[in-house]
């Protein structure tokens, strides 16, 4: 991937890069802007952007204030303008809230694996008694959400049939959303979207962005309910077979801008959509790494953002190797890396231990602020 870099001159700006614009391209579609500065939950346009610009060769990169930045766009014609202008007002709009929970502050999402085989958990909570005790438990350390999945997705996983898959996550949602807690239901199947959402569960958080069943918008669109789009290249039993993209961060905002869109004419609007890059699903570490790094890009889609890191295998592979059980210290690295671009919702299943990295967190961000 070619990287070029430099700052934007004001009014006109560098040319864009040869062999970027050609007859009947939308260059609208092939830019892209990164807030550096004031991301987190700021609900104010950044003073600084990076401007990622596709081209034959790759990703061309540009820095700049961002007064000149819509000042170079103006030059380039309307339409890029325009682009430029949306995407900057969605990068500051303040959240709607998120299935009632205000989206001002990272929010907490506990996992809930009804599952013999999940990566990190596999068979601990398989017992529907188990797996509401271990809901309760979860919500009394702060989580916001608890998130109940009756099928492993982990790479390689094989589907479940949608009876055992039924009968593992409707009671565990019926009981956690009868104790007045907020639910999401992990599936990509509509049948148990609708099952779950009339047992109470008031989110949809689906790995295949409600494109896994042609019914799965009409469900959540009906029930009004909050849904969650994720990336997934391919599909789990395959999905780490090779994944290739042309730019990991882009082609993932290219994918779920377009999911947005499928949503939205379903029925279902924006400030009801949550969307997730998918991290591990699908992806190399290094693809991982690109969209982690640049993770404030999606903030331009003007949805709440959900990040799940929690003892996923690149925090092993980035270190020694080690088992789900012990990447508690790099999934709070991550997680917090995530809230400081951006992240709205943290997927993870060590609920304490992240409250207690984002109390300190937050703290120190807001000492920033204080006078002496």
């Amino acid at each position: 991937m070619s990287r070029a870099t430099g700052r934007l001159k004001k009014a006109e700006g560098p040319a864009f890069p040869r062999g970027f614009l050609h007859a009947g391209d939308d260059p609208a579609a092939r830019v892209y802007v990164r807030p550096l500065d004031g991301a987190a939950f700021a609900a104010c346009r950044p003073r600084h952007c990076e401007v990622l610009i596709r081209q034959a060769e790759g990703t061309a990169s540009l820095t700049a204030p961002t007064g000149e930045i819509v000042a170079w766009a103006a030059a380039e014609g309307d339409g890029l303008a325009r682009h430029v202008a949306a995407t900057l007002d969605a990068i500051a709009a303040v959240r709607a809230p998120f299935a009632g929970l205000a989206a001002d502050r990272p929010l907490v999402m506990g996992v809930i694996n009804v599952t013999p085989d999940s990566f990190s958990d596999g068979g601990e909570f398989l017992e529907v008694g188990l797996a509401i005790e271990h809901g309760r438990r979860l919500a009394a350390e702060g989580a916001d959400i608890l998130d109940v999945g009756g099928e492993s997705t982990r790479p390689g996983a094989a589907a479940v049939s949608l009876e055992s898959e039924m009968a593992r996550v409707l009671p565990v949602v019926r009981a956690l959303a009868a104790e007045g807690f907020v639910v999401s239901v992990d599936t990509r199947r509509a049948a148990v979207m609708k099952a779950a959402l009339e047992a109470g569960a008031r989110i949809v958080n689906d790995i295949t962005a409600l494109a896994g069943e042609t019914a799965s918008p009409r469900v959540a669109a009906g029930a009004a309910a909050p849904v969650v789009l994720m990336h997934m290249q391919g599909e789990p039993g395959t999905m780490q077979n090779d994944p290739r993209y042309a730019d990991a961060a882009l082609d993932v905002f290219d994918y779920l801008r377009d999911r947005i869109a499928a949503c939205e004419a379903a029925g279902i609007p924006r400030q009801r959509i949550a969307v997730d890059p998918g991290i591990g699903f699908g992806k190399t570490v290094a693809h991982n790494l690109r969209i982690l790094g640049r993770l404030e890009l999606f903030l331009g889609l003007g949805c709440v953002t959900v990040l799940g890191v929690s003892r996923k295998s690149f925090i092993g592979r980035l270190s020694r190797g080690e088992p789900p059980a012990e990447r508690l210290a790099g999934s709070l690295a991550a997680a917090l890396a995530g809230a400081a671009r951006g992240a709205h919702i943290l997927r993870v299943h060590d609920v304490a231990e992240t409250r207690q990295a984002l109390a300190v967190w937050r703290a120190i961000a807001e000492a920033e602020t204080v006078p002496a």
